[in-house]
């Protein structure tokens, strides 16, 4: 059913030109992307299926399917918009220059510190937070590659916490040990080694950090508890979900409900920035098109579980989100879930909306929405990549389980 091209589904050849034309149209990302998606959902009613079931019953099937994970993905990327701007109206920011090295040491340390939040926090939070420091001390001259190596950093810290990254929490949620994704950290630390420098030494000549000379700086330590207070909530909403009831993560966007709960809570005692918002829904509506681009696509005949399998969905998550790439392999099992969190969580880093943290950054720095742009300052992603990947695979080695 349907038209294929060389063996491949038209599908792809759809979402193929979807992601061209954001490539090219970097500045009519959203135009592109909703385009694509209205362009692939009209021929799988004309022609094709929706995962076996054709017509406007599929299409409901398939988005009764998604739905959650969509609410989930806009509520996050909204609310964490937020709490960035809560962040920046802290000062904190500010006394960054106080605290970190005054030359390329300092880069690097704000990159380590990305990683490691990102193990504890959602990779989105991790990498806004990041960018948010780096705009300060680098006087709003962030380059693309520092940007992109934000953005990997905390894909890189998230591969291996069960509550680091989206797809670490799927596993999580559909019954995986915690301790079988923990290995992914072997991978991530070697990608780390491999872009973090050369990325801190580019950006200390694109800009020199700031000096320890600023004075005068008072943190609002108000607004700082509420950063800590909606990062809580987020946590404490996934862990508790996931011990007491699972099956509701399934059914409700947990997660991003409780960030947004905190959100107005805290707007009871201070002041919010609302005006973040048509921007950050801007780029929320942008991701959840490719998302849901990427759920239409007739994916159900992957390759066998390998090593191999896992390195190649590192490189295709770049470009098809890896939620539903993620949810494809659990669904398919024998995987060693490590190395695939670590396949999927980093690769999406190789360009700007092959990962939510990805297009959450750009949200706040709309020169990175150009795919050719971030490839050309981001070169060393894809060799770190590769790195990492083949330390891990060589100090760990590839151990499935169901």
């Amino acid at each position: 059913m349907g038209f294929s091209i060389f063996g491949a589904p038209f599908e792809f050849v759809l979402f193929g030109a979807t992601l061209l034309g954001v490539t090219i149209f970097h500045h009519r990302t959203l135009t592109a992307a909703l385009t694509g998606l209205a362009a692939i959902t009209l021929y799988k009613l004309a022609f094709s299926s929706f995962h076996g079931v054709a017509g406007l019953a599929g299409l409901g099937q398939t988005l009764a399917h998604e739905w959650n994970i969509l609410a989930n993905l806009a509520l996050l990327l909204t609310g964490f918009a937020i709490l960035s701007r809560h962040f920046e109206q802290s000062r904190l920011p500010d006394l960054a220059p106080d605290i970190l090295p005054d030359d390329w040491k300092g880069g690097l340390a704000l990159l380590a510190l990305v990683f490691v939040l990102s193990a504890f926090l959602d990779n989105i939070a991790a990498a806004l937070i990041g960018a948010t420091a780096a705009k300060h001390v680098y006087r709003g001259r962030v380059s693309l590659g520092f940007l992109a190596a934000i953005v990997a950093a905390s894909n890189a810290g998230g591969s291996g916490s069960v509550v680091g990254d989206t797809t670490t929490t799927m596993m999580w949620i559909a019954g995986k040990n915690p301790l079988d994704v923990l290995h992914a950290y072997v991978g991530a630390i070697a990608c780390f080694i491999v872009f973090a420098v050369p990325a801190a030494l580019n950006q200390q000549k694109h800009q020199p950090i700031l000096k320890h000379d600023l004075g005068g700086v008072r943190a609002d330590w108000g607004r700082i508890a509420i950063v800590v207070f909606i990062l809580a909530a987020a946590i404490a909403a996934n862990v508790i979900t996931n011990i007491l009831a699972p099956h509701v993560s399934d059914l409700f966007p947990v997660i991003g409900a409780a960030v947004w709960g905190a959100i107005l809570i805290a707007a009871l005692f201070r002041k919010t920035d609302w005006a973040v918002l048509p921007e950050a829904a801007k780029g929320s509506l942008f991701l959840l098109a490719l998302v849901t681009c990427a759920a239409l696509m007739p994916v159900e005949a992957l390759p066998r579980p390998s090593w191999e399998t896992a390195f190649s969905l590192g490189f295709i998550s770049a470009v098809f989100d890896n939620i539903p790439l993620t949810a494809l392999a659990l669904n398919q099992g024998d995987y060693d879930w490590g190395v695939l969190a670590y396949a999927v969580g980093f690769g999406g880093s190789m360009i700007w909306f092959g990962s939510s943290a990805g297009v959450a950054v750009s949200n706040l720095f709309p020169e990175a929405k150009s795919v050719a742009g971030w490839l050309r300052a981001a070169w060393w992603l894809p060799a770190a990549y590769v790195i990492g990947y083949f330390v891990m695979l060589g100090v760990m080695g590839w151990r499935p389980t169901p």
